[in-house]
């Protein structure tokens, strides 16, 4: 009797590995990607993405709850139904959608007032706030329907089909807004978890609901961003092999990610850190950021183990540097290994590439920042930590997978090979 029912199981189990396999057949592709690029043209280094049918290069964050860009509603066209830039189709204030928007908490913020209808020549629009990823100025925005039209992959290559996912965005006064941007950015691309943002309107069974993202670190070369199921390719590595998983963490007042952190562990000797203590993951901040209490005891370690490096002169917002240059002569630096001991036990190695910034030709940084002793958030890890990992976002089971860096495995963010597939 157990053998025929071990049997019926392998069947079954056959039968839904065949259906998986023709599901997944019905796609010609196995994921969206868009080429990543990194500014550093502004304050702070900082990644876009271009979607193509505007040419618009939208600003990556997975924190934001609202993808908006400069654009202008339809309805504010210039007399002679002239349009000085991108026009889009405004959503009316009598639309479900606008309600459901500005009732959401997606577009709550303590530092936004409620918007207000908005009334021209007789028709009624739908306006709402949003928050600049920068600055955290409140920004007036109008509802709006558009098109993100995307790239298909194999997870090797770029293939022919477009897919053109339809969404909801703002719609900004594009000669106001991106001041403090890197130039020929004008939008902000939403990655979080909210039911407005990118991955959202990308769903698309049998793809898997997750997220992927790699940063560059040269403004030469491109990163990319996938969605969907792998393999991802970078050379000849398919990248899922490296990656180790840790549970994304959820607050009640974001729709970005979080991840637990035990300790800090540099050359064998921990830092442990206060119980239950999340760490913040940030496309907009470059550099990691930790409460004075964390900051503290992290960089007076680090110092100790490094303590055989000359050290130069503090430049801000570091407060730990080295002179990379001995008599006139430039010198590579290397330091011993950062390693964030995660909540389940996982390890997440920072080499030096991910650790130490270049400042400039003779001195180069611990690429840590004190937050201050009332920092938000306890640690907030930065892109600078990002480069060369592939970080991926599972939507489905709430996990967070890294790699660590790539360059120890011979390969990079920018080795996607964007050349299209026929």
């Amino acid at each position: 009797m157990n053998h025929i029912l071990q049997v019926v199981v392998l069947i079954l189990g056959f039968i839904s590995y065949q259906h998986q396999a023709i599901a997944q057949s019905e796609l010609p592709y196995n994921s969206f990607f868009l080429p990543l690029n990194k500014h550093t043209d502004a304050a702070k280094p900082l990644y876009s993405a271009q979607i193509m049918r505007t040419n618009t290069n939208y600003l990556i964050d997975i924190d934001a709850p609202f993808s908006w860009f400069g654009c202008w509603p339809t309805w504010n066209m210039q007399p002679g139904n002239y349009c000085p830039g991108i026009c889009t189709p405004a959503v009316s204030c009598y639309e479900n959608i606008c309600n459901k928007v500005r009732t959401s908490s997606s577009s709550k913020s303590p530092s936004c007032p409620p918007a207000q209808d908005s009334d021209y020549e007789g028709e009624c629009y739908c306006p709402y706030n949003v928050v600049d990823s920068l600055d955290g100025r409140c920004v007036i925005s109008y509802l709006s329907n558009d098109t993100f039209d995307v790239k298909t992959s194999n997870g090797r290559n770029p293939l022919p089909p477009i897919y053109s996912a339809n969404a909801n965005v703002g719609c900004v006064d594009p000669s106001t807004a991106f001041q403090s941007y890197p130039k020929d950015v004008t939008g902000v691309m939403a990655l979080s978890t909210s039911p407005y943002a990118l991955p959202a309107s990308l769903n698309q069974p049998p793809l898997n609901k997750t997220l992927s993202l790699c940063l560059p670190s040269s403004t030469a070369a491109h990163g990319i961003l996938f969605y969907g199921n792998g393999p991802y390719y970078l050379s000849d590595v398919d990248v899922r092999g490296l990656l180790s998983y840790t549970p994304l963490l959820k607050r009640p007042d974001s729709f970005g990610y979080f991840i637990g952190v035990n300790s800090f562990v540099i050359k064998k000797r921990s830092v442990d850190l206060p119980g239950n203590t999340t760490a913040k993951l940030s496309t907009t901040e470059p550099y990691t950021t930790l409460r004075t209490d964390i900051y503290n005891p992290v960089v007076r370690r680090f110092s100790l183990v490094t303590k055989r490096i000359p050290k130069a002169n503090p430049i801000a917002p570091f407060s730990l540097c080295y002179s990379t240059s001995t008599n006139g002569t430039q010198a590579a630096l290397k330091v011993p290994d950062i390693d964030i001991n995660l909540q389940d036990g996982k390890k997440w190695t920072i080499s030096t590439a991910n650790s130490i910034k270049q400042i400039t030709e003779d001195v180069a940084c611990l690429a840590f920042v004190d937050g201050g002793a009332k920092s938000e958030h306890a640690i907030v890890i930065g892109t600078h930590q990002f480069e060369d990992n592939f970080l991926l976002f599972d939507l489905e089971n709430s996990t967070f997978g890294f790699s660590s860096s790539l360059l120890r495995k011979q390969t990079s963010c920018a080795n996607f090979d964007f050349t299209m597939h026929d």
